[in-house]
């Protein structure tokens, strides 16, 4: 049995799609962001010293960072269905989309978030995350040109990875200046274990 450790409003959420396109057994367990900080709540460091979310226990080992536990749950019961045949073109791409999700992507939106947060008016920052989030998105927005998936035309952890992403800029109302990423999302929206994995969210968020 998967047990998903599971944080609202989080990058978990591209773990519960993720469990629910492989089929297996897995349980949930919610936290809740604290209301004022939104921060995750102390209980989480109980599972990972870090304490953030998602992580996954399975078969005794405890696995931290969505990148990682979406290779190794892809690798465990998905190799041929959610990735590209290894060692070819197509697995390369879909590694460094993979990966891009969480490194040149995120960073950029964080920082945005951060300085939107914080309210203080910066010499630097504020200037820096809107041009580096403008280059993502127009590097995604160019790179799904007559694409509907990032990689081999078909569903892999490298859409799943970057649906995070995707959800955040959509919540922002970015989408609509590039067709290519509305079309992307809507692509995405249509998978039924995207939908099952939001209704399981809305649950635990109760």
């Amino acid at each position: 049995m998967i047990t998903l450790h599971h944080l609202n409003q989080s990058r978990s959420k591209r773990i519960l799609w993720l469990l629910e396109e492989l089929g297996q057994a897995y349980q949930v367990k919610a936290y809740q962001r604290d209301k004022v900080s939104f921060l995750a709540p102390p209980e989480l460091t109980a599972i990972h010293p870090l304490g953030k979310s998602p992580v996954i226990e399975h078969n005794g080992l405890v696995i931290s960072e969505s990148g990682a536990i979406t290779e190794y749950l892809i690798n465990q019961f998905a190799s041929n269905q959610l990735a590209p045949e290894a060692g070819s073109a197509d697995y390369v791409s879909y590694s460094q989309w993979l990966h891009f999700a969480e490194s040149s992507a995120m960073l950029p939106l964080l920082l945005r978030l951060f300085v939107e947060k914080d309210g203080c008016k910066t010499n630097f920052m504020a200037g820096y995350a809107d041009i580096e989030v403008a280059k993502v998105i127009g590097y995604l927005n160019a790179s799904l040109e007559g694409k509907r998936y990032l990689v081999a035309d078909k569903l892999t952890g490298a859409d799943i990875m970057m649906s995070f992403v995707i959800e955040l800029l959509a919540a922002r109302g970015e989408l609509a200046k590039y067709s290519n990423l509305e079309r992307y999302y809507q692509q995405l929206k249509s998978h039924d274990g995207f939908i099952r994995a939001g209704k399981i969210e809305a649950q635990q968020n109760q």
